[in-house]
């Protein structure tokens, strides 16, 4: 049974760090990517951030470029989202996707999210 689960959210002030853990169990996480995406109140999901299987390449949004840092640990079936210079507009959802991509299907499974929430 494929399992994800995200954790690490909660209330931040502007300018404050928190980091988030997506754990996933149930598939060979290794042959992954995994992404980060968000959704705020009213707007559709964003992506946010992606890292390969392997941890060697990564990717941002614009809007979170050099503030956050995705990672990945293989041996613990975890990747996280490390966030600092936190702002308001950075308030959401926050959910773990593990894609797959092969050459005649993908799969993809996502978390339940968890809530970032940037305020005074």
């Amino acid at each position: 049974q494929v399992r994800i689960v995200e954790s690490g959210g909660g209330l931040v002030q502007p300018g404050g760090s928190l980091r988030l853990s997506c754990a996933a169990s149930g598939f060979t996480f290794s042959t992954y990517a995994m992404n980060w995406y968000r959704q705020a109140p009213g707007k559709e999901r964003e992506f946010v951030a992606a890292i390969t299987s392997a941890g060697g390449s990564t990717n941002y949004a614009d809007s979170v470029k050099g503030r956050f840092t995705i990672s990945r640990d293989n041996a613990k079936n975890t990747v996280y989202l490390q966030m600092n210079s936190l702002k308001l507009e950075d308030t959401a959802v926050y959910y773990c996707k593990a894609e797959w991509v092969g050459l005649v299907g993908r799969k993809a499974y996502w978390g339940q999210g968890t809530q970032v929430t940037v305020s005074s």
